[in-house]
């Protein structure tokens, strides 16, 4: 199995699951401005789109869309309890906070990340728009616990810290939404997001 990822990217995501379930995996880096891996393929035979992240199966089907991808792998290893079982009501809440960052956190720092990057007005209305989704999840995590689906990691934390991390790059605070920053803490500590963060160079290696 390989992960083609983007530094820092929403592919992060992936990479911390990957390494919570301690799989077998490789990964491998796009430039997703010249479509090409680092090791020289053209990343539109990948990914027609031309966005990460992408997982090449070990039968060469290739699965994109982040979200797709994390309920495939925690589905295909069931035992981890990274996901809630098909079907059920937990499990339509996993949904309902993939659906969530995806749809609306996730693209709201998108301004952030353009070239060039929004400024002044353009970059007020956009980080207060950011704030506003942030306050979903600040309210979601109020009632203490310590992660969106309870007291279980699931593969929707590892999304959320990914997007939520973003702020460290964009100069978004999370001073008013304390619940929110003590959840990155705390996924920012656990073993398989260290591993994801130091192989991306985020991390320095210990």
């Amino acid at each position: 199995m390989k992960l083609f990822y983007k530094t820092g990217a929403c592919s992060l995501a992936t990479h911390i699951v990957l390494h919570e379930l301690d799989l077998p995996f490789e990964i491998e880096s796009v430039d997703t401005s010249a479509k090409t891996t680092a090791t020289g393929r053209d990343f539109l035979q990948i990914n027609p789109d031309g966005y990460v992240p992408a997982i090449e199966l070990a039968d060469g089907n290739v699965l994109t869309e982040g979200a797709a991808i994390l309920q495939y792998l925690a589905d295909r290893n069931p035992d981890t309890g990274l996901a809630p079982a098909p079907g059920s009501w937990e499990r339509t809440q996993l949904h309902r906070h993939l659906n969530f960052i995806s749809a609306e956190l996730h693209k709201s720092f998108l301004p952030l990340f353009a070239k060039p990057a929004a400024e002044g007005v353009a970059r007020e209305a956009a980080v207060e728009k950011i704030g506003s989704k942030i306050a979903h999840f600040e309210r979601v995590l109020a009632d203490g616990r310590a992660y969106l689906m309870g007291e279980t990691f699931s593969v929707a934390d590892a999304y959320l810290f990914t997007v939520l991390n973003w702020t460290n790059f964009t100069g978004v605070s999370l001073e008013e939404y304390p619940h929110a920053k003590a959840f990155v803490a705390r996924v920012a500590a656990r073993p398989a997001t260290r591993s994801a963060l130091t192989a991306e160079g985020l991390l320095k290696a210990a």
